[in-house]
């Protein structure tokens, strides 16, 4: 157990069935913003911004929501840390950075705050009662990342 984490760890949390589906729904919008970027291209400028914009957007708000998901694993805590509570601000700061810059590398500062937020997860969730959401958390992960990626390469 990381030794920055409240020894009084909360029971464990299981995936229901319909978060991985669920989940499997919130990569939609990533994959069809890859695919449009690089769909819609060089032909029209206005719209392959706006496109682009979209998919950032929408990176975005997954990313805050995921540091917003160590609020509520704090909140869980009977000796709450502070580590859950600042470690959660950082992806919205990120994101938010990522979403004013232009795609091609606002897309790409998305794609590897995805894999950080991964990464923190496989070192906290365990201490945090969680550990059974990180296979769904990869692959969601990675899928949103390489859209990210794709994305930022057709910008």
């Amino acid at each position: 157990m990381p030794a920055d984490v409240s020894p009084a760890a909360p029971s464990p949390l299981p995936v229901p069935p319909y978060a991985q589906r669920l989940g499997l729904l919130g990569l939609l919008p990533f994959v069809l913003g890859a695919l449009l970027v690089w769909l819609v291209g060089g032909r029209n400028a206005e719209a392959h911004a706006w496109v682009s914009f979209g998919l950032s957007a929408y990176a975005a708000l997954i990313i805050s929501f995921l540091g917003g998901i160590y609020w509520g694993l704090g909140f869980r805590q009977a000796e709450p840390h502070l580590q859950p509570f600042v470690w959660g601000v950082v992806p919205s700061l990120a994101a938010w950075v990522a979403l004013v810059m232009p795609a091609y590398a606002g897309l790409v500062l998305h794609g590897v705050m995805l894999v950080v937020c991964y990464l923190v997860d496989r070192r906290l969730y365990p201490a945090l009662g969680a550990s059974a959401w990180l296979t769904l958390r990869f692959r969601l992960s990675a899928g949103a990342a390489l859209c990210c990626f794709l994305g930022a390469a057709g910008s």
